[in-house]
Order: C-alpha cells, then structure tokens, then sequence
C-alpha cells in the first residue's frame, strides 16, 4: 500500500491543545467495524459497550519529564533536550534541538524549572543516523533523579505552551490515572480518558482490567516517509507481558469474551507476542518493531479504543488494519469515519477526543 493512501486534512483549531476539563468528559465516537455505522457519544458512555467476561487491557508505562533545557557551556547558545534511551546510568540517546549546533563533545549545561543554571551538565559523545544525539551527563549521581525538578512533560510537537501555568497542568493531564512503571517519552493517549470512577464502574460491572507496559517512544508521532508501506522501518519499543494479564485473556477466549485493547500501544504488545507465538499470549518481555497495517489479522484483539491520529502515521495504518481485519478496505472505513469526526467538530491527537472500533 502506498503511504499517500493515509492522508487527511484536518483543520488546525481540531488540534486538541488542552485536555478536557475532566478526564472522561471528551467526546466518543463509536465505530460498528460490520457496517461503517458511526454513533456520537459522550466518553462516560463507554460503559454501555462493556460486557460481563470481557478484558479490558491497558498500557500502564508511565511518563517520565523527559524534556530538558540548558545551555551551552562556552557560548551560552540554548537547547532543548528529549531522552529517548537510557542505555546505563547518566548514559542517553536524546534528541537535541538546534542539533546542528550539538556537534560531538561540546558540553550543555542544564537549567532547573525555573530558568535557573545548574551543576549539572551533559556531554555529546556520539551520533547516529538517525541525527540523535547520545549524551553522558555528569554532576549527579543519576539523572533520572533529577527529572521531576528539571525535566517537562514531553508533550508532541503540535502541542504548544507559553506559560508555567499550563505546564503545572500537563504534568498531571499528560498521565494516565494508572501509570505504574517509568519509561514513556509519549502518553499511550488512549487511557487518558479513564478517571478512579470510570475504571470502578467498568469492574462493577465483572469486567476484568488488566495491563501491559509498554514505554512509548518517540517515532509514535513520526509519519512514514517512505512511498510505500513496505518500505518504512519501524521504532523499536520495550514491553512487558504479565502472567496475569495472559491468563485473564486466555479464559476470556475461552468463554467467548472479548479483549478490549486501550490504545495502539496495548494492541502493539498483544500482537507482537501473538505473532511470535503462534498466535497465543505467553508472559514476557522484550522490544518490539511490530508495523501493524492493512491487511492484518488480529488474533487477541477483539475492540479497540484509540485517539484520533495524525496523516500518514503509523497509528493510523494501525487503526485501519482493525477496522477491516484480513483486508485492505479499513482504510476506507476509518478515512470515512475521520470526516464525519471533523464534521462533527471532534477534537484530535493526544488531548483529543476519543473512538471505540467495534
């Protein structure tokens, strides 16, 4: 398939760039995968779509303050720091913006939260092809300690904030109620919607909840490039798979229940481990570059819960293999589905609205 096949055009004021005023008051939009229906709802009304035996399965991977500001130590020129890899203590692949500026050895001194310079400095010791930047930090002991006096939410690049004010705000709404375990440089969106309450009223009614972790990356809001599908390279991403969570799937199957995936990510995890097990679940954990597109087949995933994605990314392509399993015409679907979401006035990306494909 050809990458121009997942384009839109979405007005810019459709941009979310707030959240809701709470969690579970964004907009649902319900997509019957059977027939292409659609139905407008409020998110609360998720409940209804929830039955007795179903799983529903989110990504509990929480999200670290990932980006940084310094400055450099001989010029006084500034940058912007997004980790993206720890690879061993105060040892970190990021992405630094001017990166043509960030040139091997030169030396950044980072500043506090409030503008302020600190003892605290990283160092370019190598690069990549990709234009990332792998810095040694020094002058502390760690500096995933020193992330939630220095560090922001690492909000995407359609996200815009001007005052201190906002960024106090995203450092709770840009997390999922349920993040459990640190190492996201992107919120897995689709659980942002779920409040205490919410996840309570789902298990009242003997739905079981259950999680997976994986760490979101980066490349989560890069399009691909590539003229065709087949030809993109897909960002690697680290997972984990709970025996609780496979056995829970595993007797849902059984008795003809449904898995209910919250978010791309969950999907990603499931699958990727179907597809390395002969379409069984087993517990886990490791990387996965898993590119879900049309026409594939979904062994463990049942119904989907996702955001509205950005053109042309993977995401998308994701979204469009669920909404016709096996075939080629989800993307129809989910592009027919998008229109009448701008239509309708649907807020997107991250801090957007909402959709349950079933």
């Amino acid at each position: 398939m050809r990458t121009a096949d997942f384009d839109f055009e979405l007005p810019q004021e459709l941009i979310a760039q707030h959240p809701a005023p709470r969690r579970d008051e964004s907009r649902l939009l319900v997509l019957n995968r059977a027939n292409g229906q659609v139905e407008h709802r409020g998110f609360g009304a998720v409940l209804e779509f929830f039955h007795e035996g179903d799983v529903l399965v989110l990504n509990d991977s929480r999200v670290i303050p990932a980006r940084l500001h310094g400055v450099n130590a001989h010029t006084g020129g500034r940058f912007e720091i997004l980790l993206l890899e720890e690879k061993s203590i105060n040892d970190w692949w990021t992405m630094l913006r001017p990166a043509k500026r960030a040139r091997m050895k030169t030396q950044i001194v980072l500043r506090d939260a409030n503008g302020q310079l600190t003892k605290i400095q990283a160092t370019v010791v190598e690069t990549n092809d990709e234009g990332h930047r792998r810095l040694s930090f020094s002058g502390t002991a760690d500096i995933k300690r020193e992330l939630d006096r220095l560090g922001e939410a690492p909000l995407p690049p359609y996200i815009t904030r001007r005052n201190s004010s906002d960024m106090l705000e995203d450092r709770e709404r840009y997390q999922t109620v349920f993040a459990k375990t640190d190492g996201s440089v992107a919120a897995p969106t689709a659980g942002l919607h779920f409040t205490e309450k919410l996840l309570d009223d789902i298990r009242s009614r003997s739905v079981k909840i259950c999680f997976v972790t994986l760490h979101v990356g980066s490349g989560t809001f890069l399009p691909v490039k590539t003229e065709t599908l087949a030809a993109h390279k897909m960002h690697e991403e680290g997972y984990e798979l709970g025996e609780e969570t496979v056995r829970a799937i595993h007797q849902a199957k059984i008795a003809g229940c449904r898995v209910i995936a919250v978010g791309t990510t969950t999907v990603r995890v499931l699958e990727s481990v179907a597809a390395q097990n002969g379409g069984k679940l087993t517990k886990t954990s490791g990387k996965t570059r898993i590119f879900i597109h049309p026409p594939f087949r979904f062994p463990i995933t049942d119904a989907l819960l996702t955001n509205f994605h950005l053109p042309r990314s993977t995401l998308l392509m994701l979204a469009s293999a669920f909404a016709a399993p096996g075939e080629t015409r989800g993307r129809d679907v989910i592009l027919s589905a998008y229109a009448e979401a701008i239509r309708e006035r649907y807020r997107f990306y991250s801090y957007g609205d909402a959709m349950l494909i079933l």
